[in-house]
């Protein structure tokens, strides 16, 4: 002020002239026009008075009543009483009003407290009344009964008992802002809404209100809510404790609340039920509430229209107290000396304390999610079963989709984003699946190009983010010294988001080419290929020798893997693009394969690896004895509602022996289990894996490790063992003297390397054993296609008894017949299965057409001419 000249603060006042708008680098400030701002305002408005205090503020006389008699004059301001419309004071008069009415009710209170003081009472009964229709006075009312810091005793607030009967106290304010801030302790029942910030900062208080402002239950720790009627905005922000059972009166609770800390849940448990029960009786006894008396009537079908305010801090303090009370118990039990039992303190700890780091992250994934550093600091979702204790009681799909989808965006954070992405190379997704790029895009947000993305290089997600086994992950470079990312979670729910938005429909060709080319074979390397071939205008016609279209995906896989009304959703789009089905038709049999050879323009062998394994032991033509995917098909087709006779295959009251450890003998144990069975066993003749890889495993290879799939943990909850029996060969079958498998003679085997580096196996002495069983199912893989379509073209075959085409082709040696999936590689895995048929319809396309715009692997599209001449 001395530097400008300026002796006091009243010479200040409209000297804009002294104020310059600051020099900025910011270019967009330098634009800003300040005159309208910096004007004076005695050039606007010449000769107002611009100098403080000397316009009078003095408060005219004001009759306040209380009851039925005038406030005593002292405790009034000290002027002649007389009424006064609030209408006629400005704000400044008001707020001096406002300061009047809390002097006079402070007293009232402490005078009616006295008795409470000295111990002559326990009970304080106010009747309070403003003689002022005017409502600015109600906030002042309410913040003298907002109980800042309530630590004990009952408060209880109602309308007179002789209002009107048409009186609706859910729709009057009686008690104001920021009631119960800090409260501690104590119950308080509100017949009426209470306005903005109710609750805040409460730690211990149960309160039971009719409604509530903005901002309830703010940064509330501890104690509990009973909201009976419509909330404000951002309901339960910053909540890390304490439980708000809100009745949502019109639908809208959920869009008002403020779920970043809170989880929504319906009103079910048993004590819970109990608890608002007995707060409402309570809140009904003592304020003669009509919306509590009504909800006592109906409940407990009014249940269904409260929702229950859980913070997620608060249900893992609760867990973490319970995991402690256990393990205290179970050490007390222990615990037994000669001098006495010896109990152990009680362990105290905050709130914040039990908490484990990165659980906050999880719950603030808008604000606080990183994704350059998410691979440091969010660890890997481990839970995407159900519980096991749940899911083994039924055939529904195994997949926690609902928890799964809710730490998404983590999960995708993530993603290093790597310069080399392992995960889409050779030792990855055989698809080449752009990985990197779809998790970013979720990450994001944006579902609908990550879509787009993923179908660029694989048609069938919903089927590969269920069953496959992932090798992607096994690529993973964050795999190297963590656990990957979870890329089959995150394709999965891509796809399944996007059958949710109606995104996936059926999509014509825009033209036709007028070639006609057969599908031998449903599974998934031929829907593959019809799919591709139907885009590239051709008319495709895929031949099935089964009652229903998808092959191994139908009837290979039970339906709590893979739920069949997700393989039929997709049958269903390509039967309406364009793709003809023809079932029950097995090719080679019921029609010739030449044929079919000279009626269309190419032949596509998807047909799959259907000779399986055989077990030639003594014994094996005893009755009870079968190969796994017959078990497993004929108990889909009975699920199906086919008309079947199982003939022993259900594994009811059965003592079951799987062999074989791979995916088949994972679903037939747990198929088994479902179905009923006495005991389940599974004998593997390999060594039980390492923990971690071992030297001849590196990364990037799939990781052969000990893992515990979904049926493995089933049969271990249910019987309290794991099923495996690792390094156990089969000897022999026994017959209990009716032809049927009684048992089965093993023997532990020992296996290690001769000086060429190759594992040898050796038996055990001493370790012959023998197993009780009812039922035996072979699932020890398959050795390649069956061989009659082959034979009747004159088809060439590799040393393994699989179609022979050239290496990284798929034309065979004869012209215009190709060949795809495991009938093509031998037994191997969906996503190979995909991604083989998507190549052999680019080369079947290529060789119709001339040349083919189909995309190859990794979904970059080149030109492909043809390897075949017709």
């Amino acid at each position: 002020m001395a530097q400008l000249g300026v002796k006091n603060f009243q010479d200040l006042i409209g000297r804009t002239d002294l104020l310059k708008v600051s020099e900025s680098s910011n270019p967009k400030a330098k634009t800003l026009n300040f005159n309208l701002i910096l004007k004076n305002a005695l050039h606007m408005r010449p000769g107002v008075n611009i100098v403080g205090g000397s316009e009078s503020q003095a408060l005219g006389p004001i009759n306040f009543m209380y009851g039925p008699q005038p406030i005593p004059q002292e405790l009034m301001w000290p002027s002649a009483l007389e009424q006064c419309d609030m209408h006629e004071l400005d704000s400044n008069q008001k707020g001096l009003c406002d300061f009047q009415l809390e002097k006079r009710l402070d007293n009232q209170i402490i005078e009616a407290a006295s008795s409470v003081l000295t111990g002559e009472t326990t009970r304080i009964d106010l009747s309070m009344k403003i003689n002022n229709e005017d409502r600015a006075f109600c906030s002042t009312l309410s913040y003298h009964i907002a109980m800042y810091g309530l630590c004990g005793g009952e408060i209880v607030v109602y309308p007179p008992k002789n209002s009107s009967p048409n009186f609706k106290s859910e729709l009057n304010v009686i008690v104001g802002n920021v009631c119960l801030y800090g409260a501690t302790s104590g119950k308080a029942y509100f017949r009426g809404i209470a306005a903005e910030r109710f609750l805040v900062r409460n730690s211990g208080v149960v309160a039971v209100v009719e409604g509530v402002g903005d901002h309830g239950c703010e940064y509330m720790t501890g104690g509990c809510a009973v909201i009976l009627g419509l909330t404000g905005r951002n309901f339960a922000a910053g909540m890390s404790g304490g439980i708000a059972y809100v009745l949502d009166v019109d639908g809208s609770f959920i869009g008002k609340c403020n779920s970043e800390m809170v989880d929504l849940l319906p009103l079910e448990d048993k004590t819970d039920l109990e608890y608002v029960l007995g707060l409402l009786k309570q809140f009904h006894t003592k304020t003669g509430s009509l919306i509590a008396e009504d909800l006592i009537k109906t409940w407990p079908e009014s249940a269904k229209r409260f929702i229950k305010v859980f913070p997620i801090e608060y249900q893992l303090a609760l867990q973490h107290q319970k995991e402690e009370e256990i393990s205290e118990n179970a050490l007390n039990n222990k615990i037994n000396l000669d001098k006495g039992e010896i109990k152990p303190e009680p362990k105290m700890c905050d709130i914040e304390e039990t908490i484990t780091d990165g659980h906050q992250e999880k719950r603030k994934l808008d604000m606080v999610l990183d994704k350059t550093r998410g691979f440091v600091k969010y660890k890997r979702e481990t839970g995407m079963y159900r519980p096991a204790e749940k899911r083994m009681k039924d055939w529904d799909e195994i997949y926690n989709f609902t928890h799964v989808h809710k730490g998404l965006r983590v999960q995708a954070a993530r993603c290093m984003e790597c310069g080399v992405p392992f995960c889409q190379s050779s030792h990855g997704c055989p698809l080449g699946n752009i990985i990197p790029k779809w998790n970013d895009l979720v990450f994001h947000n944006n579902w609908r190009e990550a879509l787009n993305q993923l179908l660029q290089t694989n048609n069938f997600p919903e089927f590969t983010g269920r069953v496959c086994p992932a090798p992607c992950e096994g690529a993973c470079v964050l795999g190297i010294n963590e656990l990957p990312v979870t890329i089959k979670n995150i394709e999965c729910a891509i796809i399944d988001h996007a059958f949710e938005q109606g995104w996936i429909r059926a999509e014509q060709p825009s033209f036709r080419t007028g070639k006609k080319v057969a599908v031998v074979g449903s599974g998934p390397s031929g829907m593959a290929a019809a799919l591709q071939l139907n885009k590239a205008g051709h008319r495709v016609t895929v031949f099935e020798r089964n009652d229903r279209i998808g092959g191994l995906l139908q009837y290979g896989i039970p339906t709590m893997k893979l739920s069949k009304d997700v393989v039929q959703r997709r049958v269903k789009l390509m039967a309406e693009e364009g793709v003809v089905f023809k079932t029950n038709i097995n090719v080679g049999k019921d029609i010739s394969a030449k044929d079919l050879h000279e009626e269309f323009d190419a032949l596509v062998l998807c047909t799959g690896a259907t000779w399986p394994r055989d077990l030639p032991i003594p014994g094996r033509q005893l009755e009870g004895i079968h190969f796994a995917m017959m078990f497993l098909e004929s108990w889909q087709k009975k699920q199906m509602g086919n008309k079947i006779e199982l003939q022993g295959l259900l594994a009811k009251d059965k003592d079951v022996i799987i062999i074989g450890g791979g995916d088949t003998g994972c679903d037939c144990i747990a198929t088994s289990l479902r179905q009923g069975a006495k005991s389940i066993t599974t004998f593997e003749i390999l060594p039980e894996p390492p923990t971690k890889r071992s030297k001849d495993n590196p990364w990037p290879q799939y990781p052969r490790v000990f893992k515990v799939d979904y049926g493995h943990e089933e049969v271990e909850l249910k019987f309290g063992r794991d099923p495996r029996q690792f390094s156990t060969l089969s000897k022999e079958f026994i017959d209990d003297g009716k032809g049927h498998v009684a048992g089965i003679k093993t023997v532990s085997v020992n296996w290690t390397k001769d000086v060429l580096g190759r594992w040898k196996m050796e038996e055990t002495p001493g370790t012959e054993k023998v197993y009780k069983c009812d039922l035996v199912l072979l699932a020890m893989g398959f050795l390649g296609p069956e061989k009659y379509i082959a034979s009747e073209l004159n088809l060439s075959l590799d040393p393994r008894g699989n179609v022979n085409t050239p290496s990284g082709q798929y034309g065979t040696t004869i012209p215009k017949v190709f060949a795809a999936g495991d009938c093509h590689r031998g037994q191997s895995l969906v996503v190979w299965a995909i991604s083989e048929g998507r190549q052999a319809a680019r080369e079947a396309d290529a060789f119709l057409s001339g040349s083919s715009m189909l995309p190859g692997p990794g979904g970059v599209i080149t030109t492909l001419y043809p390897s075949q001449k017709g």
